[in-house]
Order: structure tokens, then C-alpha cells, then sequence
């Protein structure tokens, strides 16, 4: 089992010893959304640099996670474009 995937189910243990009650499932699951990593935010800042608005950033996100693109997540992206000379090693 992966590193990252078995410290989640010793996180998920240590706080349910006796297994996760139903009606904590939507929060847990609102804890372990997944978030962009600072590479897939630079790839997606870098493909939508000069041309894309906040639906291209969503759609991108969409395309890299398989899910609902987070607000903090488009946030991030934009920030990225925002203002910011690009490093000659990352201009798009």
C-alpha cells in the first residue's frame, strides 16, 4: 500500500476506533478533498497563461483531478497568472 494511502487510514483509525459512524461520512470525506499540488497548478496557469478565463482554469482542474474544481484551487491558478513574470524555464 502507498505511504500517503496508508497514513490517511491510520489518521482515519486513530480518530475511529470503532469505525466511522454514517453520519460522519460527508464531513470526513469535505476533510480529504483533494487539492491541486504546486506542479499541477503551474501546468495549468501555463496552459491557460495569456488566454484562459476562470471556466478554462475550471475545466483544466476538472481534467487534472476528476472533480469539482475547489474555489481555493481556481484561486490558486489565478494567483499564479496574476501580475507574475513567468521563470524563462516555465513560460508556456
Amino acid at each position: 500500500m502507498p505511504p500517503f494511502l496508508q497514513a490517511i487510514i491510520d489518521w482515519l483509525r486513530a480518530g475511529y476506533p470503532e469505525g466511522v459512524p454514517e453520519s460522519d461520512y460527508i464531513p470526513l470525506l469535505a476533510v480529504l478533498r483533494r487539492r491541486l499540488s504546486d506542479d499541477e497548478v503551474a501546468e495549468i496557469a501555463s496552459a491557460v497563461y495569456g488566454s484562459g478565463d476562470r471556466t478554462d482554469i475550471q475545466v483544466l482542474i476538472t481534467k487534472v483531478t476528476n472533480e469539482m474544481p475547489s474555489e481555493q484551487d481556481v484561486a490558486r491558478v489565478q494567483e499564479r497568472l496574476a501580475g507574475r513574470e513567468w521563470p524563462e524555464s516555465e513560460r508556456p
